[in-house]
Formats: structure tokens, sequence, C-alpha cells
């Protein structure tokens, strides 16, 4: 699974990388450690084109009665996200980008602590994770936005630290999964290429979701 990220760039750079107008009420930015729950930012399509856009990292099927009424789901395995009720139509027609630099995992010392990994893509500043989304309307008629992001499993670079990782898109499959070019999006959820992403540790201090400065990201020296 994939539970913390972070995003460094302005969103005058990723208007441009996504092709995509900026809209209102997005997550400032930089971020360096994005939690469920948050509103992140995404990139999304439409008949009017493509759109930055804030949605609830945490989906909520249209059954649920508050945002508390099940399993927090912020992310959705690529092997079942066609068969899952809460997923199904979200991956067929309602499918997002979400803009990261980097994103955290964990691996346990043999005292049981858990040990954080940054992991970032090594020739490029930027990853897209495929997401899916869902507007959510609350008993008192208050809809949100919502998304998960989609994962799969880690390919051998990533299988060191864990055994999933987020599925990303690279720039010429984005029309593809945003629905602009027709069917075919399955094809883009698997790993991605052997060595794309690098990592290294960092500070515990990202256990906890309060710390959220460049320092996080910094090599754990020793």
């Amino acid at each position: 699974m994939c539970g913390r990220f972070a995003l460094t760039l302005p969103h005058e750079a990723m208007s441009q990388l996504f092709d995509a107008s900026i809209g209102a009420a997005l997550m400032p930015v930089p971020r360096y450690n994005i939690c469920p729950t948050h509103n992140i930012t995404t990139a999304t399509s439409g008949p009017d084109g493509r759109h930055l856009l804030p949605m609830r990292w945490g989906f909520l099927p249209s059954w649920y009665k508050s945002d508390r009424d099940g399993p927090l789901l912020i992310n959705a395995r690529a092997e079942t996200i066609a068969e899952k009720p809460a997923f199904r139509a979200a991956c067929r027609t309602r499918r997002c980008l979400i803009p990261a630099t980097g994103f955290y995992e964990w691996t346990k010392a043999e005292d049981g602590s858990r040990q954080p990994w940054y992991i970032y893509p090594r020739d490029v500043d930027f990853l897209a994770f495929a997401g899916i989304w869902q507007d959510w309307t609350s008993p008192e008629g208050e809809v949100s936005t919502t998304c998960a992001m989609v994962t799969t499993a880690a390919n051998d670079t990533i299988s060191a630290i864990h055994h999933r990782m987020p599925v990303t898109i690279a720039p010429s499959d984005f029309a593809l999964w945003l629905g602009e070019e027709g069917k075919g999006a399955a094809t883009l959820m698997r790993a991605g290429p052997e060595g794309a992403l690098q990592f290294h540790r960092v500070d515990t201090r990202v256990n906890s979701n309060r710390p959220d400065d460049p320092e996080l990201l910094a090599p754990l020296n020793g």
C-alpha cells in the first residue's frame, strides 16, 4: 500500500506538466508528509479539458452513511479494482492522476520498530500516480469528492522494502488513463520499470503525521 507521500511542485509547474487548468482551493505546496483524509491535488479530464482539483484522499462509496462508516479506502488494488463494488464503476469512468514527488514505505527492524524509506524517481522530477474518484453525498446533503490511489505488486526494485507500490502513469499515457483516448486503461495498471525509482532511509519523525518540513526527505546518516 501507499499511505504517505510528498508533493513539492508549484501549482504552475503542475499545470504545465499535466496540461491542466488550476482549480480553486488546491492543497498548499510544498508538502512533505501528506496523509490519508487530507485534501490532495489531482488531475482530471472533462469535456472542457483537464483540471487540477482537490479531492479527499480516502474513497467513500455511495452507501457509506458517514466518512467513518467503513474501512478507510486510500488504496485500490489493481488486481481486483474492476470487481470490487466500491471501485468498479469508478475504474471505468472516473479516473484521475495524483501528482507526487515521492512516497514513503516502511520496513520493520529487528527490535520491531518501523523504519521509514523515501522513494522517488531517478531521472525525472515528479510522479503521477493512477487514481480513481467518486463524489460522496452526506446525509446532510454535503458533497465531497474523494479518491483512492491504485496499487499493484511491487517490482524487484521496490520489493526489498514493500510488496506493493503505487501504479505510476507516464506522461505519454496520461490521455489513455484519463479516458481521453478510449478504452485500454487497464493495460497501464502494472508496476513501473525496474530502476526508475530510487530510495533512501529517512528519519523516524515521518512516522508521525505532524511533521511537515523538507528535512523529512533527507537521507538518514549512519
